[in-house]
């Protein structure tokens, strides 16, 4: 894919690519390479107005088609990342950093599944139910707006777009600065597919500005926004004057617990890799891996072999990039600085540049032992390859640490088996919990609780943000 094919110097409004009304041009770097990949434009106040214009005057007429046209519209839509799914893997992986191999498996399958499933999920709106004497009817929230993040853009998108669409809003997307190419690739795939002029939208640019306009507008009926908490409160400071509908998928620093009776080594080296996967930058990642005291000292020569055995780089063999920014890299670097002034035990890895790395933003694969649940790189999302080991003396001390925490999104119980795990699992504070290596699930809803934010996507849940319930009642 040629990245200079792209319309990364226009915005994408009302049907249509357009000049912004003044934004500058931000560049969008490799990591793996630092090099310019492209120049993306960005969005200014006037084109916010502009695209919410378009989407509230598109939402007259969507909002009342018919759920077999968004249906056919949806899988359309779905045959376009099929056909260019090479595109859609060279645009994330060229401007994140994962290897290819694995970009497509992690990045793009999912999110392919992910809109044919909320196509088939379309006709749920036209559903209605009898409750005594009225009817409930669905209906679209409205016009919303869209912020996605740069460590899963094209999970994130479908994971609002598709939902959207399906229950007929219409919509204004927001990328990150950093990882916006798959967006313009989706955009070309939903021109082709005819998607009435309004009903998507594209307009990239600084959170504080387009990110700001979108949470604010008086005439944007839902925000949802991914990405760091304290970013995330600031949306719903900036949404509260216009009671707008606002769903927040935000940090987390999520515990594993491997029981006494788990296969150790198996635990372990999933554990492991479920944190340097994607170089650390996952929200999910269970950076806090919770050991048996009696089986601590085994389960860290276990954690120290499988990070010494991860290949970096970008090619067809190896499992970890680098990492998305120069700015990510000196905070991950940062983090691991302080895990060893804080006297956490460094056991593999740390903040010096990995050999044969002289270019790109690479953090070696760090494991900390000795960690306690007070220190730093134990309360705090890292959001790099970094995996904190932490005892426990019963499976009461387990539970206690793995919810001292202001996070709750994600978890993991590796047991002898899935019917031994869900006792644990069940005194876990989080909205999601991987057991014995479970995958993800695009069926099941997906979302946080405490301060990892509210509300749900994918899976029914994930509809079911979109929709407004009209209770109509009938004479008896």
């Amino acid at each position: 894919m040629d990245l200079s094919n792209l319309k990364t110097k226009q915005l994408y409004i009302n049907g249509e690519w357009r000049d912004s009304k003044g934004g500058n041009l931000h560049p969008v770097i490799n990591p793996a390479t630092e090099e310019t990949l492209c120049e993306v434009i960005q969005g200014t106040l006037d084109d916010v107005d502009d695209a919410v214009a378009a989407a509230k005057a598109a939402f007259k007429e969507w909002r009342h088609s018919r759920a077999a046209k968004r249906q056919a519209l949806m899988h359309a839509i779905a045959d376009g990342m099929e056909a260019r799914k090479q595109d859609l893997i060279h645009a994330v992986s060229q401007a994140l950093g994962c290897p290819p191999h694995i970009t497509e498996w992690l990045h793009i399958d999912g999110p392919i599944y992910a809109m044919r499933y909320y196509a088939d999920r379309a006709a749920v709106m036209e559903e209605t139910e009898q409750a005594g004497h009225s009817v409930v009817l669905r209906e679209p929230v409205g016009v919303c707006g869209f912020i996605t993040p740069w460590n899963y853009p094209l999970h994130q998108f479908v994971g609002k777009v598709a939902p959207a669409l399906a229950a007929g809003c219409t919509m204004i997307q927001k990328p990150s600065e950093m990882t916006p190419l798959q967006d313009y690739v989706m955009t070309e795939i939903i021109d082709a597919a005819g998607l009435p002029a309004g009903v998507f939208n594209l307009v990239p640019g600084a959170g504080p500005i387009v990110g700001a306009a979108l949470s604010s507008h008086v005439d944007i009926d839902m925000i949802s926004f991914t990405g760091s908490t304290r970013a995330g409160i600031e949306v719903a400071k900036s949404a509260a004057p216009t009671v707008k509908r606002v769903t927040q998928e935000l940090g987390g620093k999520s515990p594993l617990i491997i029981t006494p009776d788990a296969d150790l080594e198996a635990a372990v080296r999933w554990g492991c890799e479920d944190v340097f996967i994607n170089s650390g930058q996952t929200c999910t990642a269970l950076t806090r891996m919770l050991v048996p005291a009696e089986r601590y000292d085994e389960a860290v020569n276990i954690a120290k072999k499988v990070a010494e055995e991860i290949a970096m780089g970008t090619g067809s063999d190896d499992f970890m990039g680098p990492l998305s920014s120069a700015r990510q890299r000196d905070i991950v670097r940062g983090y691991i600085e302080k895990g060893i002034g804080e006297g956490a035990r460094l056991v593999t890895g740390g903040s010096e540049i990995p050999e044969g790395f002289p270019q790109g933003f690479y953090v070696k694969p760090t494991v900390f032992a000795d960690v306690t649940n007070d220190m730093a790189i134990a309360r705090e999302e890292i959001f790099g390859p970094v995996t904190c080991m932490i005892p426990y003396k019963d499976m009461d001390e387990a539970i206690a640490i793995a919810n001292d925490t202001e996070y709750g999104l994600s978890s993991g119980v590796w047991a002898k088996d899935a019917e031994t795990a869900m006792p644990v699992v069940r005194r876990i504070e989080a909205g999601l919990c991987f057991v014995n290596g479970g995958e993800f699930n695009y069926d099941a809803p997906f979302g946080g609780v405490k301060r990892s934010g509210n509300g749900r996507e994918f899976g029914a849940a994930g509809l079911d943000e979109f929709i407004e319930l009209k209770s109509v009642q009938l004479p008896e």
